[in-house]
């Protein structure tokens, strides 16, 4: 007897709600690397994800290296990061977790756009600097509290915590504190290497304070946000875009 398959072909809704997740996503992107961007511009040392890519791009202003864009320069970090992840996993590594280098690239692409809108402000006087940095780290903490909550391909930079954390049996917590720091750690060779010194502007006071201060958030945020978790299970109409949604989550 022939005993039929059941069929896998993805609903509407399934469809609507896939394409929802992702839209959640970018928006979240999008504001990680606006929070990402402050944080660079405050000139008081930039977020550990964007150290390294911040010091090439320095030196690439100098001629020191090639002229890349900060968003150039981490969409290259996030290929080596996938690389690692490759590596430590090996066949545990599945094929699905290459979507984190469309998810980089989107990344990196925000980040250069988000350097380009933050340039029209002052950063000249201390406090500008010390606002920019504060309102970078906490808009990057809720962003990335909110990116978690999509559910969907964790970016490169996640990807080789989980992945090291994973072989090794170490708590995430932990390794994610050991690669930051190796992180931060290049971004200060990295300068020493190409310009001499420890480069302040890369890795300063606002890079220490960022480290501590976007779990902070995180940790803070994310007991907050059943309201995001509203809008992952809202399915958008064409009709309801607006006064739906608000509806929705009201009544949620």
């Amino acid at each position: 007897m022939n005993i039929p398959f059941p069929s896998v072909s993805p609903t509407k809704d399934q469809i609507i709600s896939f394409a929802w997740q992702h839209i959640l996503l970018l928006t979240s992107m999008y504001f990680m690397t606006l929070g990402v961007a402050l944080c660079v511009r405050s000139n008081l040392g930039s977020g550990v994800i964007s150290a390294i890519p911040m010091a090439f791009t320095i030196a690439g202003e100098e001629g020191l290296a090639p002229g890349l864009t900060i968003g150039g320069y981490t969409n290259i970090m996030n290929v080596v990061l996938v690389i690692a992840q490759i590596f430590v996993l090996r066949r545990q590594f599945e094929v699905v977790q290459l979507l984190q280098l469309v998810v980089g690239f989107v990344f990196g692409a925000f980040l250069d756009l988000n350097m380009a809108l933050t340039s029209y402000f002052n950063y000249s006087e201390m406090w500008h600097q010390i606002a920019a940095q504060f309102m970078g780290a906490t808009i990057l903490g809720a962003a990335v509290a909110a990116e978690i909550r999509c559910g969907s391909v964790t970016m490169p930079g996640e990807g080789i915590q989980i992945a090291v954390s994973r072989v090794s049996g170490a708590p995430f917590p932990k390794v994610k504190i050991v690669i930051d720091t190796t992180l931060v750690a290049l971004a200060v060779v990295c300068g020493f290497f190409y310009f001499g010194t420890w480069p302040l502007t890369v890795v300063g006071p606002g890079t220490l304070f960022a480290m501590f201060y976007v779990g902070y958030v995180v940790k803070f945020v994310s007991p907050h946000m059943n309201w995001f978790d509203h809008l992952l299970a809202y399915r958008p109409g064409f009709r309801r875009y607006v006064y739906g949604l608000a509806r929705f989550i009201k009544i949620k």
